[in-house]
């Protein structure tokens, strides 16, 4: 609240550039900037958006939701402002947990010292600089004093311009004054890299973070400014609780997959020290954290550096340990490379297990999980399941415990669905899990859906429509997407002579399950008189502009899978 304050005190957005990493940082921000009365539709499909976004506001001047991306793009501005003549600032804020990140530390690597560039760094949690105490406090407000950088400009000038003595005089006051901050700051990563340091200072104390931004903005240049805030300040259970409250989640109580994927692998671990569990900042929402707790020494929270932690897994898979690396789906797509290159291509069994699979609803774009069977389906040598039950996630888990090759376990942020569990598994069953249909061959109807994940729940109310309608329709549940051959058999048994078929996918089309699929049914003789289409994600990143359901705008709804199967 305070830096989002003093921000548009000091400088002039939209002509100064404003850019927050992230976005959760921003909602002040948007309020300041004439969006307050949206509020009550925060993070409503169509509504406003939980993070930054340009076509939302001139003052959003670029879009945020994955971490560590802020100060490239805020230097992105600041070099396009000098090409052009501008003298407008761009002023990055970025939180100490973004800047576990790798990108932040290449963007600093390309700072230049004459741009107009106030990167602040909002630390909450953890120390970046070891500059504490009362001492480091004092030098900060002496640093940032209009009388300090007058006089210092003077001395300057003025040793500058003393025949014969004043350039030693001046060397050696800038040598003991650099042996002064050495000893404070610890040799001062930012000044090192031609930036001004300001800080630290008192986050959450207006009077002193406007007087550190305007002294950045008098300053000019590239400007780091180290601000302490604390998490939650103002309301005290939030406070108290900085984790539990970083966003609005789940009832914690509830039993969602991850929370069985955590228990599962903690029972595996215990009988296999070979095993090791990885994650990227996010041990609370994979579950990872319960590991943990259970095995301290075998967890590895790499901070939000998703490509290391692909690689690091590799490595350890390498060196021949089992590693269990687990990742939200929108933000495995930072380690295509570290997948392609460093697991797939070397054929090591890292075990990838790809949390929120699926469509974000309140979210958005930025962290809809619609791509990554797209994009790893392709890639030789992985194998994809796609488990929608607590028993078939359980099954999978431990039927790849002693896999050879990579191996991805991708689910939903959900409990399981218990309109499908009573379709498919109601008699628990799970040794039948990969594919498995809710008819028999000799039963089999005319009409048919094949899907995956929990988009199988608007599959089954798309059934119930066309029974009341007179269309009986079977569905065919594939947990198992690749090998493709595998899912290829059984499918061709079960749907062998269908006159219609729907492939519903909760996920991007083209590269999709459903379209590798369906080309190869289409190649089968025993499919050459039947009807196949797709219903999925065409092209479009599932991003409304108006307030509207979700699914429903991007064809998934039971009523539009209904209405699909009624006119093919």
């Amino acid at each position: 609240t305070e830096l989002s304050v003093a921000i548009h005190r000091v400088f002039d957005s939209p002509k100064d550039h404003v850019i927050f990493d992230v976005g959760h940082q921003a909602y002040v921000h948007k309020m300041i900037t004439g969006r307050i009365d949206k509020f009550d539709d925060l993070r409503v499909t169509g509504g406003l958006s939980g993070f930054t976004k340009i076509s939302e506001s001139v003052h959003d001047a670029f879009g945020a939701g994955h971490s560590s991306t802020s100060i490239s793009a805020a230097l992105g501005f600041a070099e396009a402002d000098k090409l052009s003549g501008s003298d407008a600032t761009t002023i990055c804020v970025i939180g100490d947990g973004a800047y576990t990140g790798g990108m932040v530390h290449e963007a600093l690597n390309n700072c230049k010292s004459y741009l107009n560039l106030v990167i602040i760094i909002n630390e909450n949690r953890m120390s970046i600089s070891q500059n504490k105490g009362a001492f480091a406090s004092y030098l900060a407000k002496v640093r940032i004093s209009k009388g300090y950088r007058k006089w210092k400009k003077g001395t300057t000038s003025f040793l500058s311009h003393v025949p014969i003595l004043g350039r030693p005089i001046r060397a050696v006051l800038s040598y003991v004054k650099n042996r002064i901050k050495r000893f404070v700051y610890s040799n001062n990563y930012f000044e090192n890299l031609g930036m001004y340091y300001i800080g630290p200072v008192n986050g959450n104390d207006y009077e002193t973070v406007e007087k550190a931004l305007a002294e950045a903005k008098r300053l000019g240049g590239c400007c780091v400014i180290h601000a302490f805030t604390k998490k939650g300040k103002g309301y005290d259970v939030a406070e108290k609780n900085p984790d539990g409250f970083h966003s609005v989640t789940l009832d914690c109580s509830k039993k969602t997959l991850h929370g069985v994927f955590a228990d599962e692998l903690i029972n595996i671990a215990k009988k296999d020290e070979k095993i090791l569990a990885v994650t990227a900042a996010m041990g609370i929402g994979t579950g990872l954290s319960l590991f943990e707790k259970e095995f301290p020494k075998r967890y590895f929270d790499v901070g939000i550096a998703e490509a290391h932690a692909l690689t690091f897994s590799a490595g350890l898979a390498a060196a021949g340990y089992k590693p269990y690396v687990a990742i939200y789906s929108t933000f495995m797509q930072r380690g295509y490379d570290n997948i392609v290159h460093d697991i797939a291509l070397q054929h090591l069994p890292v075990r990838m297990i790809i949390d929120r699979a699926g469509l974000a609803v309140s979210d958005g774009a930025t962290h809809h999980g619609i791509f990554d069977v797209s994009f790893l389906s392709h890639i030789p040598n992985i194998s994809i399941f796609a488990p929608v039950t607590y028993g078939s996630l359980c099954k999978f888990l431990n039927e790849t415990e002693n896999c050879q090759s990579p191996v991805v376990i991708r689910y939903a942020n959900t409990p399981q669905l218990p309109e499908i569990k009573a379709k498919f598994y109601a008699d628990e069953d799970y040794s039948k899990a990969g594919v498995i249909a809710d008819f028999t061959v000799e039963d089999r109807p005319d009409v048919l859906f094949i899907t995956y994940g929990n988009v199988t729940s608007k599959v089954i109310e798309a059934q119930k429509i066309l029974y009341d309608s007179g269309i009986k329709s079977g569905i065919i549940l594939v947990e198992r997407l690749k090998p493709l051959d595998y899912s290829l058999s059984k499918i061709s048994k079960l749907a062998s002579g269908a006159e219609r078929i729907l492939f519903v996918e909760e996920g991007i089309k083209n590269g999709g399950y459903s379209m590798l699929t369906e080309r190869e049914l289409k190649r089968m003789k025993e499919f050459e008189n039947t009807v196949i289409d797709i219903a999925a994600i065409d092209d479009n990143f599932a991003s409304p502009n108006e307030k509207c359901d979700l699914y429903d705008f991007v064809g998934l709804s039971p009523q539009k899978l209904a209405k699909k199967i009624q006119e093919m």
